[in-house]
């Protein structure tokens, strides 16, 4: 699918546009949080602490500790969105490997793949996500890592499914016959061919990512303050629910916002990679 028939297919699908261009908006907010950031997300005013929305500048109020609601909620778009990249990149580059390795080289290699592949999805992903977490030291670091780290198992089953479509074409048998190398028809000829439905996956994984991070931080699993993070945000808003609504409200909405835009796009992604859609798109 060429680059012009994409953007053809995003002015076709509104929806999927509206999802591309939040997510955009969304990096942008976070690669630039000082420079929109009203104030410093970690000032403390006492004077001001509860302030409703639009009191004094703080658009979006402030939380019990007088901190802008909005400066943190922008920086805090740092955290989840590090946290969702790092962490699909980390269980994509994983579930790539192990399943190209199943799929391409099957018998004794495949069988040990898929098995530990079910083995882990035994395993309810929360639950373990809480267990090293609560064995390790709570930080950004090992928030991505572990949940890059049992979040692979869906990438390296649709891998594996790929290169075994793959792997008996012509184009394959062709550089088999030149000589090459097992490594180099996985990663120059076999992988980059079945690209497509793993960036579907890492889409909607980085929304995933995200949701979990949130869920850890607000359960105090996650990153540790002064760090502001959304999952924070919530749980600190939880105790004044009745006099400070926007504590839980807009850490919440964008948390919703974020999720459902990258699952929009995903879902859009994955009918414009579609071979049955990219032959209507040309």
């Amino acid at each position: 699918m060429t680059l012009r028939a994409l953007f053809r297919f995003l002015r076709g699908n509104k929806l999927t546009a509206l999802g591309a261009l939040v997510v955009l908006a969304l990096f942008l907010l976070s690669a630039f949080a000082s420079f929109f950031s009203p104030f410093d997300p970690e000032k403390i005013d006492v004077l001001a602490r509860l302030a409703p929305p639009g009191t004094d500048g703080h658009v979006l109020g402030t939380d019990s500790l007088g901190r802008d609601v909005l400066s943190r909620l922008i920086h805090g778009s740092k955290v989840s969105l590090k946290v969702g990249f790092v962490a699909v990149g980390l269980s994509t580059l994983t579930g790539l490997l192990l399943g190209a390795l199943a799929g391409y080289h099957g018998g004794l290699v495949d069988g040990i793949v898929m098995r530990f592949c079910d083995l882990m999805l035994c395993f309810p992903s929360m639950f373990l996500i809480l267990a090293v977490i609560a064995i390790l030291e709570p930080s950004i670091w090992n928030v991505m890592v572990v949940i890059g780290l049992t979040s692979w198992m869906g990438v390296a089953r649709l891998a594996r499914a790929e290169i075994m479509s793959l792997k008996n074409r012509d184009f394959v048998l062709a550089a088999r016959a030149l000589g090459a190398s097992s490594a180099r028809v996985i990663f120059v000829h076999l992988l980059p061919n079945a690209m497509a439905p793993v960036l579907v996956t890492a889409t909607l994984g980085v929304a995933g990512a995200i949701l979990t991070e949130s869920s850890l931080s607000f359960l105090g699993l996650g990153v540790q303050p002064p760090t502001p993070t959304w999952g924070a945000m919530l749980t600190e808003g939880k105790d004044y629910l009745s006099r400070a609504w926007w504590l839980s409200f807009y850490p919440g909405l964008a948390i919703l916002v974020t999720v459902l835009s990258y699952n929009i796009l995903g879902e859009g992604l994955r009918e414009a990679l579609n071979p049955h859609a990219r032959g209507e798109l040309g």
